[in-house]
């Protein structure tokens, strides 16, 4: 199975050379979207996400996690050529539901190849790495993109199709995790079990609210709103650039987040995140200060990058059945349903003020740590002891 971890290792790498990602705003603004477009977009993906989360996760559990990869990574590099050669809202809407469609499709199943082909010991540091070599393909792809590319929006784009399609080539050589006899769809009755074991379970819900806060603040801020703050701040694109790569570096600690939670503990480490990304949120709206904002910026990306891994292992280790995608992907579906009104909320406010577009992600951070705690304290830390 360790060949599984270093295939995936590099999808990862080449997945994460999303060469346009230093402007992903300004290329849709240069394409003809506004902001709140760009937002209603992500809210419309994310909707699209919910309904095919669970079918898609009953899919994965019956046809296997390799060849769910494979469909996913071809589809992929697919809606990386439409969003290369789109222009206008509906080009770019398009090419967000083909990436509705991969985002259901490997929801669950990336962390479950990881999980299934590691140590249970080592789950939590594989997942780490796996998230810094995506940070390390987004530091090459920006780093490419400033000495290179500049302002050439669109050669960005097809790069990143190139980058995309090999990585759809490496897909082909995983094996599969689960045995055939595991290969099968959970019936109806089993689904409805899943279903309420995780429903009636008001404390996962809570884990899972708070969650989708944290990721979401995180997502809109550090993907669409910082390039706006950036502006703002005066710097230029090509600043802009450099400041990318400056942030993806420091994205890299998320490898440390195995060693941070056994140090100081899942519900310490929770916390701190939690309060980081606070503070970076409540920074980003007072700030004028182009050092300040780069440096909010930079510890939110901190925040988020240590705790991918931790959030992905937690839901892994509260796994109640043999049917691990469906489960998770009724995770993903609580999760998205919060990302959906969260995206509009921020769109809206953006375009109103960003500054309270930014208080918002606080806001929003508060209540993930608020609701983290209560699933520490009642959960976690009696399983513990």
């Amino acid at each position: 199975m360790k060949k599984n971890i270093y295939l995936m290792y590099v999808m990862a790498l080449l997945q994460g050379m999303v060469f346009y990602g230093p402007i992903a705003t300004l290329y849709r603004q240069m394409a003809g979207v506004t902001i709140f477009q760009i937002t209603i977009m992500e809210s419309i993906s994310l909707a699209l996400c919910v309904v095919l989360e669970v079918p898609w996760g009953i899919v994965a559990d019956k046809i296997g996690y390799r060849k769910t990869m494979i469909f996913c990574s071809v589809l992929y590099l697919i809606s990386k050529v439409v969003f290369w050669r789109a222009n206008g809202f509906l080009g770019f809407l398009m090419e967000r539901i083909m990436l509705s469609v991969i985002i259901a499709g490997l929801s669950g199943v990336e962390t479950s190849v990881l999980y299934l082909s590691s140590e249970k010991e080592e789950a939590q540091s594989v997942m780490g790495i796996y998230d810094n070599l995506l940070t390390v393909g987004l530091l090459i792809a920006a780093g490419v993109y400033s000495l290179m590319i500049k302002e050439n929006y669109r050669l960005a784009g097809l790069l990143t199709v190139i980058s995309y399609g090999i990585a759809a080539i490496v897909s082909f050589f995983l094996t599969e995790v689960t045995s055939p006899e595991e290969q099968k769809a959970p019936s109806a009755k089993e689904f409805a079990e899943i279903l309420q074991l995780i429903l009636m379970n008001k404390y996962m819900i809570f884990l899972l609210i708070g969650i989708a806060l944290f990721n979401e603040t995180h997502q809109t801020i550090t993907v669409f709103l910082n390039q706006l703050k950036y502006i703002q701040c005066g710097w230029t694109d090509w600043q802009i650039g450099i400041i990318y790569i400056l942030v993806t570096v420091v994205g890299l600690f998320g490898g440390l987040s195995s060693r941070l939670t056994k140090k100081v503990g899942v519900g310490h480490c929770g916390n701190l995140l939690f309060m980081s990304a606070i503070v970076s949120c409540l920074l980003l709206a007072v700030t004028t200060s182009k050092v300040l904002a780069v440096a909010a910026i930079g510890l939110l990306r901190i925040s988020s990058s240590l705790f991918q891994p931790l959030h992905n292992n937690l839901q892994n280790r509260q796994i109640q059945t043999g049917n691990r995608a469906t489960e998770l992907s009724v995770n993903a579906v609580i999760m998205d349903g919060i990302a959906i009104a969260t995206n509009v909320i921020f769109g809206k406010l953006a375009e109103m003020n960003l500054s309270v577009s930014m208080s918002a992600g606080a806001l929003f951070c508060f209540a993930g740590l608020i609701l983290f705690s209560l699933w520490y304290k009642n959960v976690w830390k009696k399983m513990c002891c």
